[in-house]
């Protein structure tokens, strides 16, 4: 009998996606589901970076430079320097993706049965990818109730070992929204140079900080040949189907040896890369606009979450996501029950179950993470639906006053 490799038999379905059958039966029996469990956002992508590919005189669609074109290099390179960091064109691989700049970075930078400490809960995929290239992820953990802040910086010395050769973050924090700040980014850089291990950070969504100004792991002096920046355009310009990011380092050894992956997939997509330059080019107010956006979005989220009878979650301070804790039995559960079973003016709302992002096991089983990419009306109407499917749950766990409350009413 033909079998499947361990390697597939490891691998975890997505987080995000692995209720997306019930979801898709929900639909299929006429009820409206309302996507909260997925970074997915509804503001339109810039019509420039549409337009770049809409006009562009292409007769011939070649294959582009391994590393990406040049011309999109140097407008990137421009667009970092802005952001104020010190990136020169040769810094930067062009990748099919955030996704393929984090692969690259964990097949370039580690070996099979080496370490990569994660502070949990952490971006789903991230498990995935340590199971592709045969590196374990060793957890530690932050805490919703010190608001998912950095653990302290001797939690994460208990656990290097010999075989630990990297750290990596989110930052902002997919899924918590923690924006980590420089003191903690310096802590860890002192860390990883202390140990010599690579800094990886992951900065999909550093256009997206509400209550602060971001401060890049690319930003840190004396750390050079250590930051691995990690980055896409997926969030950012609302652009996610255009499979474009990038691995940005000065590690000139590192850089050599991700373009040889790079060269074995041959090329990031080239209309991709004219949307890049044309992304590249915007003006300040884009961002302007999408941050006012997202901030309004997150107060509603958060207010609407906070005044649901045993809902906890933190303000969380970037990105677009929140995690709560809920009054549940198995979140999991809940979230399939919602699709499976419930609904509320025949609609029914889709959370992604929190335990996906832990790698510690029994972490996480009462959470979700919530996604605010839908406009505010439409955010409105699916945090009803959570509300009331709180309510009517039969796994829900009653607060003591809700308990008496309860007991009174049966006698």
């Amino acid at each position: 009998m033909l079998e499947v490799s361990q390697r597939g038999r490891a691998m975890p379905v997505s987080p995000y996606r692995k209720l997306t059958p019930f979801a898709d039966e929900a639909k299929q029996r006429g009820v409206h589901v309302y996507h909260l469990n997925i970074g997915q956002p509804d503001i339109e992508t810039p019509p420039a970076m549409m337009a770049a590919v809409q006009q562009a005189d292409i007769r011939v669609l070649e294959y582009s430079p391994s590393a990406g074109s040049v011309s999109y290099r140097q407008k990137l390179a421009a667009y970092y320097q802005r952001a104020g960091m010190n990136v020169v064109p040769d810094d930067i691989l062009v990748t099919s993706g955030g996704s393929e700049a984090i692969f690259f970075a964990m097949m370039s930078c580690l070996n099979p049965g080496d370490e990569v400490i994660v502070p949990e809960p952490f971006y789903g995929a991230y498990t995935a990818f340590a199971i592709a290239t045969t590196v374990n992820i060793v957890p530690v953990t932050s805490t919703m109730d010190e608001g998912f802040a950095l653990p302290a910086i001797s939690e994460f010395e208990k656990v290097i070992t010999p075989r630990t050769k990297a750290i990596l973050i989110c930052n902002p924090n997919n899924p918590t929204g923690y924006v980590y700040s420089r003191t903690e980014l310096e802590q860890m850089r002192d860390l990883c140079l202390r140990h010599n291990l690579y800094f990886l950070s992951d900065e999909a969504y550093r256009e997206f900080c509400y209550d602060s100004e971001y401060f890049s792991a690319f930003q840190l002096e004396g750390a050079e040949e250590h930051v691995v920046l990690l980055d896409t355009v997926s969030k950012r310009y609302s652009a996610c189907g255009a499979r474009l990011g990038a691995l940005v380092t000065k590690n000139k050894q590192l850089q050599a040896t991700a373009l040889k992956f790079a060269q074995m997939r041959v090329s990031a997509p080239g209309l991709s890369q004219l949307m890049g330059e044309a992304a590249t080019e915007l003006p300040d107010s884009y961002f302007e606009h999408t941050k006012a956006e997202y901030t309004a979005r997150r107060d509603l989220m958060v207010s609407r979450l906070r005044a649901m009878p045993g809902v906890y979650c933190p303000v969380p301070g970037g990105a677009f996501y929140v995690v709560a804790r809920l009054p549940v039995d198995d979140s999991e559960k809940f979230c399939q029950w919602l699709l499976e079973a419930f609904t509320y003016d025949n609609q029914t709302v889709m959370l992604s179950p929190g335990a996906g992002f832990y790698a510690t096991p029994g972490l996480g089983n009462d959470e979700v993470r919530l996604a605010y990419v839908l406009n505010l009306d439409d955010l409105n109407v699916a945090l009803t639906c959570l509300e009331k499917g709180l309510a009517a749950y039969p796994g829900r766990k009653h607060a003591p006053e809700e308990t008496a409350v309860l007991q009174e009413a049966k006698a």
